[in-house]
Order: structure tokens, then sequence, then C-alpha cells
């Protein structure tokens, strides 16, 4: 079962303590985080409906609290809890009863595994609910917000339905005449429209209606006093309380169409040096983001930063500063080819785009620019200015998200100048660098991965029947930039939600095959069990890597024990016999960890081919108790009529090692023995018994 994201906070209806235990540790060793509150009664149930739940999971039957009370009283509340019945046997009585009351689902208790999976679907389903309820409330927020704006628009903005109006805002009502927006709710639009240009509006309409015309008409307004004037429609589609309409907004025609240019081209520049303004060149990033990601066109970014600018302001004064600034952007005009993209993005910063280059192509020109600033002689009024400039270059590929974020690299790599003078391109690997060192967990798996930065331990399994054969599990271990140990449940979680843990498998498979490899030319018969996670066990192009990887590094297949998790088979049987059926092939070994805790165990061992059954942790806990042991020697004989070799973890006292041995246990493993180091150094001829 995949992990969650998040933990889950659990409400459970059984009135023995035991049995709550096993369901939360049933969704513990599933990978998932959980919180849970045991009901005792309806006063608790109460309380407990304060605070938020995620899941209500009720035994058939409760003494304390009857199950269709507690969930007549998340009703009654409105809570959306979803519920799960459990109900004896599979009686569909029950089980109708139950779905008809308003519970999300009802199984049989005990079907673990069913249920696992009903309480993923209906956490997600819980999940996308309140992301659609937060979606709804985000949207009336937007919608009010739109509406403000549309009635304190200065364009004049109109919806029409079928030709008829349905709302006009006020620069619209006003344009007419009209007093108020009710006077034209219902109103036919071509009302508006002189008399001359009704025919050419209607042909229009049913044009643009049909998809054959552009979106802009221009003619002849009515006004209610009888006059005309000339005004520009643009028409878009649009709903407007939820039905679909038309969009209409009025210009009126200006017949100075040279100096509307000029206006909007003064209100892109920077009034001091006749460069982009800052607005205006974010916008030039943003069509640029968009045309790296869809088209693949890179481009690099150059934010300039003017060195000593509060001392240069002090010497020369504010209009001083303003020449030398104005100077700086014709030499920087100059510099840069026409397809350069220039703005003055801050008080002291210029920025470039350059179109069609990557970082590496732009530095001979950016550093060609430093010596030409550094060289050149600023006159400012009468007296002589000199500055440096603080470069930093970041790059837009077709993996760029947003302008923001190359704004803020290039940002970042211009303040890391503190002598100035000087160019810094952004790195990717400072940055992850930099984020791994914040304890960011995706940068310290990233980082890990590129630089080898994992660490792999060895832990000795040992032969009770005199096996001299050396046999090792490798565990995987990750450090943070303090040097402290991450603990790998946490990371191993994350790197599920991530998305990197199949990336993380062939680091270790690969890294492991290396080592080994070495280890066995010094004449050691030696095995790695390596783990293997979900990720892995659904990839379909493992076994032809793994092949082509033992062949390379001269290893005959067999030194690999490749080891699945029970829950991870049993979630993927498909896929998992399908594995192991390949390694079979390839003469890989096969192990299946933490055996036994299914509801039948053996089931899994059908389909899967497998060669050591690894059991799991809890059946070593307490072995002095006669039905402890009892337990375990039941489950390893039934192994050993499959002819499985086992293996016992977790052996830490040398007081279980004869129940063990005569239980007729294969191997053991555990801090009492060695626990996991750096070497593969256990003196295996110590462990003969």
């Amino acid at each position: 079962m995949a992990i969650a994201k998040k933990t889950i906070r659990l409400l459970i209806l059984e009135d023995s303590q035991n049995e709550a235990e096993r369901l939360v540790s049933l969704f513990r060793n599933a990978g998932h985080a959980t919180r849970v509150h045991r009901l005792t009664s309806s006063d608790d149930l109460a309380e407990a409906l304060q605070q938020s739940w995620d899941l209500l999971i009720a035994a058939p039957y409760s003494e304390h609290l009857d199950p269709h009370e507690a969930l007549n009283a998340i009703r009654r509340q409105a809570k959306d809890i979803p519920f799960i019945q459990l109900v004896v046997d599979n009686d569909p009585d029950n089980i109708t009863e139950a779905l008809q009351l308003g519970a999300q689902d009802a199984l049989p208790a005990g079907e673990d595994e069913r249920l696992l999976l009903v309480a993923k679907r209906e956490l997600s389903n819980l999940e996308e609910r309140r992301a659609r309820r937060s979606a709804e409330v985000a949207l009336r927020e937007a919608e009010k917000r739109c509406q403000l704006l549309l009635d304190s628009s200065v364009d004049a903005i109109a919806y029409v339905h079928d030709g008829m109006h349905i709302y006009a805002n006020r620069a619209y009502v006003e344009m007419f005449g009209y007093a108020d927006g009710e006077e034209l709710e219902g109103m036919p639009m071509i009302d508006l429209i002189a008399g001359s240009d009704q025919g050419a509006f209607k042909d229009f309409l049913k044009s643009y209606r049909n998809g054959e015309e552009n979106a802009e008409l221009s003619c002849q307004g009515a006004h209610i006093d009888g006059s005309q004037f000339s005004i520009r429609m643009s028409f878009s589609p649009a709903t407007y309380d939820g039905e679909p309409c038309i969009q209409v907004v009025l210009r009126a025609e200006s017949s100075n169409a040279e100096l509307e240019e000029k206006l909007r081209e003064i209100s892109s520049q920077d009034l001091v040096t006749g460069l982009y303004n800052r607005p205006h060149f974010l916008e030039l990033m943003d069509a640029a983001v968009e045309r790296a990601v869809s088209q693949g066109q890179s481009a690099t970014l150059a934010y300039i930063r003017l060195d000593r600018y509060a001392s240069l302001l002090a010497e020369v004064g504010i209009a001083g500063i303003d020449l030398l600034l104005a100077d700086l952007a014709h030499l920087l005009r100059e510099h840069f080819a026409s397809d350069a993209q220039l703005a003055r993005f801050g008080d002291d910063i210029f920025s470039v785009l350059l179109p069609g280059q990557h970082p590496e192509q732009a530095h001979a020109a950016l550093q060609a620019l430093l010596k030409k600033v550094e060289a050149h002689l600023f006159e400012v009024s009468g007296r002589t200015a000199q500055t440096t400039l603080s470069i930093g270059v970041a790059g837009l590929n077709e993996k760029t998200a947003r302008a923001q974020d190359i704004v803020d690299r290039a940002h970042r790599c211009a303040d890391e100048l503190r002598d100035g003078n000087g160019i810094k391109l952004y790195d990717p690997a400072e940055e992850l660098a930099a984020a791994a060192s914040r304890g960011n967990i995706q940068a310290m798996l990233q980082q890990a991965l590129e630089t080898n930065g994992f660490r792999l331990l060895f832990q000795p399994i040992i032969s009770l029947r005199g096996d001299n054969e050396e046999h090792y599990e490798v565990l995987l271990r990750l450090h943070n930039a303090q040097g402290e140990e991450v603990p790998p449940a946490e990371f191993l979680a994350a790197a599920m939600e991530l998305g990197l843990a199949e990336k993380i498998d062939r680091w270790v498979i690969l890294n492991s095959i290396k080592l080994l490899a070495e280890h066995r030319n010094k004449g050691h018969n030696t095995r790695l069990f390596v783990h293997l996670t979900a990720s892995s066990v659904q990839d379909p192009t493992l076994l032809p890597w793994l092949s082509v990887a033992t062949k390379a590094a001269r290893l005959p297949a067999d030194a690999l024990v490749l080891q699945l998790a029970e829950p991870d088979a049993i979630a993927y049987l498909r896929q998992a016999k399908a594995l192991t059926q390949g390694l079979a092939q390839l003469h890989c070994k096969v192990a299946l960890s933490q055996f036994g805790c299914a509801i039948n165990p053996f089931n899994s061992l059908k389909h899967l081919h497998v060669d050591f059954v690894k059991i799991d942790n809890s059946f070593s806990h307490d072995l002095a108790n006669p039905e402890n042991q009892e337990a375990l020697k039941t489950l390893l004989a039934s192994l050993h009529a499959q002819a499985k070799l086992t293996i016992v973890p977790c052996v830490e006292s040398a007081s279980v090692l004869a129940t063990l041995w005569q239980a007729g246990v294969n191997y053991i493993q555990g801090y009492y023995l060695q626990g996991p180091s750096q070497s593969m150094d256990y003196d295996f001829s110590s462990g003969d018994e």
C-alpha cells in the first residue's frame, strides 16, 4: 500500500484494547503514520468530535457505544468522517444495513488487506472532498473580487446572453447615458447600436457564434440622447452566474492612433533610462518561459547590480545618479545585440534577457561588459565617476516553472558577489547543497543521489546449520549537513512520496554490486541481501537493467539476494510474481522479509519464487513465553516443509539462541551478533555451531 502523505487521524470503536492495537499496527506496518483515539462511550465520542478526524473504524459490536449511534452522531453534527463498519462473517444483511445507515463501506472483520484498500480509497476521497471545499471557498472569494473589479473598472464591460444584456458595469452604463445598470438588463444589445450599423452588427454576431469572425468590431454606438459615437467592441466567451455568455468590452474609438501607441510605449518604459521597466520586463520573462517550455527555446537572464550605489548617490546626488544610470543604459544598448531585451529592474539593478543563449554562451559577452564598465569614465555634472558591476546569471530551459524562479536565482548569484566586479552563474548543484544544508529532505535525497552521498552498512546473517557462506544484509543510511543520521523510516518514506525510491534502489544495487565484486575478488564467498521498495517491484525495466549490471561486474547472479517486503508483495502480487520468476531466470536469489503478519501469509508464497524467508521482527520478541515459542516453531515448520531457508532477525540476547536452534532456524541476525558496520569483516568461522 502506498505511503500516506500525512498522519492519519483515526478513531476506533472497539472494546478490546488488543484488537484496537492490532488495527493500529496494521496501518503502521503498511507505512502510515497514525494518530489514534479509541472510543469508549457516547460522551467520549461527543468530545472527540470537537476535533478533526480522517477515519472511523467500528467493530461489529460494542458494549459501550453502539456503532449505529456513533454513525448517527457523526451525521447529526455533519462531520465529514468516513465510517467503515466491520461485520461478523460476510453477512449481506449486515453489510446492506450498515450502508443504508450511511457507512462508506462494510466488510468482514479480519480481512486486513481489504480494510487497508478500503481505507486508502476513503482517505483519498476525503482529501478530494476537502480540496474541493477549499477550492469552492477560494472560487467564491475570487468571484467576489472579480465582481468588484468589474464594477469599478474604467473599461466599459457587459455580459450578453442570446443578444440580451444580463450585466453591465458602471462605465458601460455611463457610456450610453443610462442612470443604472438595471435599465439595461434584458435590453437587446442591438438597441445600443446605431441604426446604420445594426445589419453589420447582426452579421458579426452570427459569424462570431459560428467562430468565423475576429472578436473585434468597430461601429457607431447610440447614446440615450440620440447622439452617436464611435466604439470598438471586443468579444470573448465567458460565464456569469454559472451561465455561458459573451463578455463585451467597449472602448471609445480614438482618432489619434499614434498617440495611443506612444502612451503604450511610455507605460512600458523606465523614464530615466528609456529601457523597459520592471513590470514590462516580467511580462517578457513570462513569454520567454512559455517559449522555453513549449518550444524548447532557451534564454539567459543577466541580473546586473551597480556596485557602490549608495556611495555614488551620496557623491553625485539624485540628479547626478540619474545621469549616470542613463549613461550606463546607453552603454548597455551599444554592448548587446539588437535582440537582447534590456530593462531597469530596480533603483540600482538592470536586467538583460538574451534569447537563444545558454548561460555559458553569454559569459564572454558579460565578461567584456564588466571590463568595459570598469574602464568607463562617467561624466556627471562636470565630475567624473567610476563604478563596477555584479552580474548574476541564470538560464531558462524546458524545465523552468516560473519566471520569478529565474529572477530569484540570478538575484542570489549577484548577492553572493560580495566584492563586486564579477560574474556568477547559477549552479543547480550549489542550490541543491544549500537546500540540503537547510534540512530539506528532498534536496538531501537528490544531493545524495547525485554525489554518492548515501552510506551503505552491512549486517551479517549467520548460519545456525554450519553454512560456510558469508551473508550480509545491505542497509542504507543518510546523513544531514551536520553529520547527523536521518532516521531511515523518515527518508525512505519521503523517497516514496517524492518518487525517488526506484532511483535509490538502483543506486543501492549498483554500489552493492561494486563492493561485492571487490570483496569476492579477495577470496570471500559472500552474498548480499539488498532491499527492493514497492516502486522497484512494479518496475518492468529492473530485470534487464540488473542483468546488464551483474554481467558488467563479472559477478555471479546468485551472489545477490533481492529482498521484497511481504506487504509490498501482497499489494502488488502480480508484479511481484513476475519479478521473482524473472530473478530466478537470472539465477538471482530472492528473499521475502516481514513474513508472517498477513492474514494468510502462505498464500503469497504460492505465487512467488522465494529462496529465503525472513520472519517478521514481532516473532523474535519475548521468546521466553512458551506461546510465542510455539507460534514461531509452527511457522518455521511450515516454511521448512516448503524447502524455504529461514532467517530470524532482531536476535538481541544469547538466551534465545537455543530456542532458535531447536526450532530449526537456518539463519539469525541481530545486534547480539553484530550491528550494522561499514565493513564486511565479521568472522563467520566463530559462528559455526
